[in-house]
Formats: C-alpha cells, sequence, structure tokens
C-alpha cells in the first residue's frame, strides 16, 4: 500500500504553516514534506514534528540566495534553482550546505535541487554541463550524511523555461553522473501534462531503483487526485504491484483553497483509498 505524505506548502493552508503538522496527523498522515524549511529554526520544525509523530521524508534545496532571509528572497523574485547556471556556483553550494544542515537536524533523507529557468539564448549544452558538474558536487556532499539528492522534471505551463521537463532527460543526468545517491523525483501531474502515458513510465522507470520519490496531483487543475483525468486508484494499485515503497507526496491544492477544513474535506480519496486499497 502507497505510503501518502502531506505536502504541508500546499495542504491546510488556512493554517499558519506550524500548526499545519498536528492537522496533518489528525488526518491519518505519518509523514510530510514542504518546500521550503529555511524561515523557520530547524529545533522548531524538529519539536513540530516529534509532537505529531511525523517523519520529514522531502524538502529543496534553496531556490537561491545563501540563509533564511535571501532563500525567501530568491524565491519570491522568481529564482527556481541555480544547479545549471554559470557562476553560481557559490552560491549553489552554500544553498546544498545549507539544506544538508537542516536535512540532519530533521532527519530527513532526501532534498530536492531545483535545476534552474534556462536563462535565453543560453547554450543549452552549457547549461547541461553545469548542472552535471553541480549534481556531481552535491550528490558528493550528501553522500557524506547518507542523503539522496533529488532531481524533478517539471512541467513547461505551470514553470515555464525550466531547465528540466522529461522523465528521460532526467534518467540520462542521473546515469551520466553515476552517484548510487541522485534519483529522479517523479511528479505524476508534471509527467501526465509533458508525456502522458503515466503507467508505462512507472513500469519502466521505478524498477531501476533511480526514482526516489513520488508524488501526485490530479490533472489538469492540480486539485486533488480523485479529480481529473488521472485514475490514481489504477496507478496506485500499479505502485503496489511493482513493490514501490517510497513515498508519495500529495503536492496538490485543494478545491476548496483555504476554507476553514477545506483540505480535510477534500481527503475523501484518501479515506477510500484505505479502506479499499485494491
Amino acid at each position: 500500500m502507497p505510503r501518502f505524505a502531506a505536502n504541508l506548502s500546499f495542504l491546510y493552508t488556512e493554517l499558519p504553516f506550524l500548526d499545519r503538522f498536528e492537522a496533518a496527523a489528525k488526518d491519518g498522515f505519518k509523514a510530510v514534506e514542504y518546500l521550503f524549511p529555511y524561515a523557520w529554526p530547524a529545533r522548531e520544525l524538529v519539536a513540530r514534528l516529534q509532537a505529531n509523530g511525523l517523519q520529514q521524508v522531502l524538502f529543496n534545496a534553496p531556490a537561491g540566495g545563501t540563509d533564511a532571509a535571501s532563500t525567501e528572497q530568491a524565491w519570491h523574485a522568481g529564482s527556481r534553482g541555480l544547479a545549471c547556471l554559470s557562476g553560481r556556483e557559490s552560491e549553489f553550494r552554500s544553498g546544498v550546505a545549507l539544506a544538508l544542515d537542516y536535512a540532519k537536524a530533521l532527519q530527513c533523507p532526501r532534498i530536492h535541487v531545483m535545476a534552474a529557468l534556462a536563462p535565453k539564448d543560453a547554450d543549452h549544452i552549457a547549461l547541461r554541463a553545469n548542472y552535471l558538474n553541480n549534481l556531481r558536487w552535491a550528490a558528493n556532499q550528501a553522500a557524506a550524511q547518507n542523503v539522496e539528492v533529488l532531481i524533478e522534471p517539471i512541467n513547461t505551463r505551470d514553470m515555464p523555461g525550466y531547465f528540466l521537463n522529461r522523465q528521460d532527460q532526467a534518467h540520462a543526468l542521473v546515469l551520466e553522473v553515476g552517484a548510487p545517491n541522485l534519483k529522479v523525483q517523479m511528479d505524476l501531474y508534471h509527467c501526465q501534462i509533458m508525456e502522458g502515458d503515466v503507467a508505462t513510465k512507472l513500469r519502466s522507470y521505478l524498477p531501476t531503483g533511480r526514482v526516489g520519490h513520488l508524488q501526485i496531483a490530479g490533472v489538469p487543475e492540480r486539485h486533488e487526485p480523485d479529480v481529473g483525468e488521472l485514475h490514481y486508484p489504477y496507478l496506485f494499485s500499479l505502485l503496489d504491484s511493482l513493490g514501490y515503497e517510497g513515498w508519495v507526496g500529495c503536492e496538490y491544492r485543494p478545491q476548496r483553497g483555504s476554507q476553514a477544513g477545506g483540505t480535510c474535506a477534500g481527503l475523501g480519496w484518501l479515506k477510500s483509498w484505505l479502506a479499499h486499497p485494491a
């Protein structure tokens, strides 16, 4: 049976961020993920995890910046990572070091390193070379504390200009780097929008061991997974048949938005699956 993690950047947004941990636990989640932890002291996040019996399973390395204030500013200014950009290596390394400090404190086994928006008219070959070099460095640093580094293909509709968009591109990069702790974060929402044929891709890629984390959302509106064109009960059963034992991050926007109780009211899909998993 898939194990589901609540993405606290997307779910329970009617609540202050630190109160979302308790809400997720009350709804039966055993793990959480979110975009960034840097606005809060690690000790405060640890306290919320421990108080609610939750595991931290994923967060992003900074999209830019080197400390709490500058990382927040970089994201809101439109930065979507640094890994493929030339001349930003020092900032990239500082961000990864900060992420690994948080990963150690939170006992989080994986971090997502964002590629970046490709500058207009940039040389794709040069960007790819920068990306590979930065991924090699990050994977080596993360290996020292037994942390996985993930890369995620993101669709061009939600994030125009993002450097990495397809599953085959991501797996080619992972193979070229050759680090056992560098893996792909496979978001089925992004995959369906860019490529489709999601079940076939799961059958192709999960057995390789190169998929480190899955995420889900309904397509096309990115609402609950029982809303839209993807039939998730079939895909969840497929995950079981393929022996996937990792986490499935619930990175969707509830239909009820930030209405009080909106996330909980939309969890019928989860309750139904847990009651009748096949």
